[in-house]
């Protein structure tokens, strides 16, 4: 991660301030806060046999993330990403897989879990894949759009909640989102899919739409913010913990919209 004053604008090279080490990715980020927020937490994925793998899987451990369904790869890198963080601690990333493009169905079989949490750094065909074996165990099953990709009416039949930041939700339903009650309406779209929808946007809070009904605004938390950086994984992770931990999704969105506010007000979101 760099830091700089600002993020540069197209052709443009910004000096920076500093760089750092930070472990993900998204799936990474997600299991390491569900861990912290006190559920028993397991991992699938992938790793390189490289020096990013290694810190990769100390970062689980130091987490106590139940990491035996992480496969090490020897030919292919640990998936990383480059992201560019200003002043404000708003930022911007590139993501690249790398070995989580690799990981096998029988990493994935006979989970038996109470939540599954997916997202979109791994391959389209294993989310689905894994999203149906759960459903048929009854898993409340998390979706989170990120990075973006279309959404799919396949994968969509077998999610329980879908979790959409503010530009993903524009990017999914055509609403632009600037403020609680546009996310609202971006939320009551996403619910058309027949799921649980969230929208979160960031300083305004989250709205939720829980079975189809009228969407709940959630105000958010007033901090002064270090960085946002994976304040989504952290989110989503809490709403995973909570939920399997038998708390009513609303409590669980209300909680994690907290907690989110308190990992961005920390430094390197230690919350």
């Amino acid at each position: 991660m760099t830091k700089s004053p600002r993020l540069p604008a197209l052709d443009e090279t910004v000096l920076g301030q500093s760089w750092h080490f930070k472990c993900g990715g998204k799936g990474g980020n997600q299991a390491v806060a569900a861990a912290r927020a006190g559920a028993r937490t397991a991992f699938v994925g992938c790793v390189g046999n490289d020096d990013f793998g290694s810190r990769l899987l100390a970062n689980l451990d130091a987490a106590q993330v139940d990491r035996s369904r992480v496969s090490i790869v020897p030919m292919a890198g640990s998936g990383m990403s480059v992201a560019m963080e200003d002043a404000s601690g708003n930022y911007s990333a590139v993501v690249v897989s790398g070995a989580n493009q690799s990981i096998q169905p029988s990493q994935y079989e006979n989970l038996s879990v109470r939540v599954l949490l997916i997202q979109n750094e791994i391959s389209s065909l294993v989310t689905l894949d894994a999203a149906r074996a759960c459903k048929r165990d009854n898993t409340f099953v998390i979706y989170n759009t990120a990075p973006f990709l279309p959404l799919s009416d396949e994968l969509l039949h077998n999610v329980d909640l879908i979790v959409a930041n503010r530009v993903e939700a524009t990017d999914a339903t055509g609403i632009a989102i600037a403020s609680l009650s546009d996310a609202a309406r971006a939320a009551q779209a996403l619910s058309s899919y027949g799921c649980n929808s969230v929208v979160t946007a960031g300083n305004l809070g989250c709205a939720l739409c829980a079975h189809r009904g009228k969407p709940d605004l959630i105000a958010a938390v007033k901090v002064k913010p270090v960085s946002t950086h994976g304040a989504g994984d952290f989110f989503c992770g809490v709403v995973a913990a909570r939920i399997a931990q038998g708390v009513e999704l609303a409590d669980a969105v209300s909680e994690a919209n907290i907690s989110a506010a308190r990992f961005v007000s920390c430094a390197d979101g230690v919350s």
